[in-house]
């Protein structure tokens, strides 16, 4: 019996598995990617450490003893037992798409959506997760993400989506108390102002106005634009938010533009993965379901996109 001290190395095991399998050095040199000299060597250092002739050796080939057959067969069983759970381990891996979104395209656009690619890849299960923090992809957890920015992530690809914009949204029943909304930010309004500020001073700088708003103007500050859209649903008060992302608010008219000029900060929604799983089939499903349900959008609201004016922050 070999003691764990002397356990043979798994690179002399696998030299001796495949040469045992193919019945030649250089066929298990071949199938592994290196020299017959090599699979020789970790062949011979294996013998000599469990004190066991493996093969006999001749000019053309080598043949099992008859200690080497019975090694080989259990060798040969458990390798092919491992290649086995590996296979299965790379299906079951396919079945499971876990994705991580910005939260507010995740529950406004992504989410109502899903159940058609659920109809389309019944055989995929899929795992969202609504993170404002750009996840790692690196580290398993996630196979893929919606992201924001300007596509260039080290390591990811990353195909466009849809455009980053903003417009002013409220209430149908408030349109006409916000008419004033674009004159000038210096002056009250009746409703407050919903949103981050900072895209409230870039929506106000593409209108010609650069100086800061009150913050009087502001309503509450709510962590997310959904957030503010919903308010704003509520009718308590304007919120900057995508006629893109919101466009079945739109449609059903639980909102309606408060102002027609839109804008863009420049950046995009993008669907990013790790470059080395590009020929993965659930990241290749879900990519070209995404890209599809991308484009109907954006077909859909063209003349949002089209007026929109690209204002860097």
């Amino acid at each position: 019996m070999v003691s764990d001290r002397r356990f043979p190395s798994l690179s002399a095991i696998r030299a001796f598995e495949a040469a045992a399998r193919l019945g030649s050095f250089s066929k298990a040199a071949h199938e592994l990617d290196t020299t017959a000299a090599s699979v020789s060597y970790h062949v011979r250092r294996l013998e000599q450490q469990i004190g066991v002739l493996l093969f006999v050796r001749h000019p053309n080939h080598v043949i099992l003893t008859r200690s080497g057959d019975l090694v080989a067969r259990e060798a040969i069983h458990a390798f092919a037992a491992l290649r086995a759970s590996f296979a299965q381990a790379a299906e079951i891996d396919e079945t499971h798409l876990s994705l991580t979104a910005l939260p507010s395209l995740g529950t406004s656009w992504l989410t109502p959506k899903l159940g058609r690619f659920r109809a389309l890849h019944p055989g995929i299960a899929l795992e969202l997760d609504l993170s404002a923090v750009a996840e790692d992809l690196s580290g398993g957890r996630y196979d893929a993400a919606i992201r924001n920015g300007h596509g260039h992530w080290p390591g990811l690809r990353a195909i466009e989506l849809l455009p980053s914009l903003f417009m002013p949204l409220c209430a149908p029943s408030l349109r006409g108390a916000v008419a004033d909304l674009g004159r000038d930010p210096l002056q009250p309004l009746p409703v407050p102002l919903l949103g981050r500020p900072d895209w409230w001073s870039l929506w106000y700088r593409a209108l010609g106005f650069d100086g800061a708003i009150p913050p009087g103007r502001f309503g509450t500050q709510l962590s997310a634009e959904y957030l503010d859209i919903a308010a704003a649903v509520a009718g308590q008060g304007v919120a900057l938010g995508s006629p893109i992302l919101f466009r079945n608010e739109i449609d059903a008219g639980r909102l309606v533009p408060a102002h027609d000029l839109v804008v863009s900060d420049g950046r995009a929604f993008w669907f990013a993965y790790p470059a080395a799983r590009h020929d993965s089939r659930k990241i290749a499903s879900f990519r070209e379901w995404l890209c599809a349900e991308a484009m109907r959008d954006c077909d859909a609201t063209r003349g949002f996109i089209r007026s929109a004016i690209v204002m860097v922050p």
